[in-house]
């Protein structure tokens, strides 16, 4: 048997080490907005023949100075080109570059549509943030001792926290160096690691619920290590499967899917060290602290 618990000042020291760098990257770096959210104009074309791979078609662009364009492949001979908004004459020219290819969309996104984004997407993460506190209140409202519902709801944000905020610091940096963009996907990748790590916190919490009301181990920390140690083999299980299907979609679904399924990858692997090195280890500390400050009341 793992005795997680008692490795706990180093798995908060190592988390704090992450944190500290994701911050910095983004306080320093910050992140690198798609035109999703700052506005700009997509082309989407055909040609007739081969289609230009993202290289050859960046390369033939290169000289009208557009800055950062996406190319993205759509069906069997076409491509789709996000970038920064064009007036009509630079629209014409960004179409003769690509020689024979036929126009099929061509699109402007506003600030305005940017702005209308960025609002849902905070709205969204508040309301997920929300739901996931009052479920795990409700759902832990019949444990007391030694901690009470609402305190397993603090927990487990503060390991969402750390979910969230490792992914943007590896984005942050890899929007610096690389040119990564946030885009529509890759928020849905976070929200999607939000529903994720939540899920597998629950699942560690839901056991450690079940061995308290049944009251099979003497102390608070046993019961958190026990469950923990009945609950590792179905997430490392979980996790690998996943993983399996993320790393085949970042090496072989195209340059498209690449930022996307990375975000997941960094995003799952935090969370399943989160709910098991942090949300349950984190939840006996906050007992031992509240033990020791009722000790000193009464001296």
């Amino acid at each position: 048997m793992i005795n997680f618990v008692k490795h706990s000042k180093i798995y908060y020291i190592f988390s704090a080490v992450l944190l500290a760098v994701s911050l910095f990257s983004l306080l320093f770096f910050g992140l690198k907005w798609g035109i999703d959210f700052t506005g700009g104009s997509i082309i989407e074309v055909e040609f007739s023949e081969s289609v230009l791979d993202n290289a050859t078609a960046k390369q033939q662009l290169a000289d009208l100075n557009l800055g950062e364009v996406i190319v993205q492949p759509t069906g069997e001979k076409g491509i789709i080109l996000r970038l920064k908004s064009v007036d009509e004459e630079t629209h014409r020219k960004v179409l003769e570059k690509l020689g024979s290819a036929q126009e099929r969309r061509f699109e402007a996104i506003g600030p305005i549509i940017g702005q209308e984004l960025t609002k849902k997407t905070r709205v969204a993460v508040i309301l997920a943030l929300l739901s996931i506190i009052i479920y795990i209140t409700f759902a832990f409202a019949k444990l007391s001792w030694p901690m009470k519902s609402w305190q397993y709801s603090i927990a487990a944000l503060l390991a969402l926290f750390h979910d969230i905020l490792i992914p943007l610091g590896a984005f942050a940096v890899l929007g610096r160096f690389y040119g990564a963009e946030m885009t529509i996907p890759i928020i849905a990748a976070l929200l999607t690691v939000l529903g994720y790590s939540i899920n597998d916190t629950v699942v560690v919490y839901d056991r450690i619920r079940e061995n308290l009301l049944r009251r099979k181990f003497s102390t608070f920390e046993e019961t958190v290590n026990q469950s923990l140690n009945q609950t590792l083999s179905r997430s490392i299980n979980t996790v690998a499967t996943v993983l399996l299907t993320l790393f085949a979609i970042y090496f072989f679904g195209g340059e498209t899917l690449r930022y996307f399924s990375l975000a997941l990858i960094v995003g799952i692997v935090s969370g399943m060290y989160s709910s098991i090195c942090i949300a349950s280890p984190l939840m006996v500390s906050w007992a031992k602290w509240q033990e020791k400050k009722k000790i000193s009341l009464f001296r």
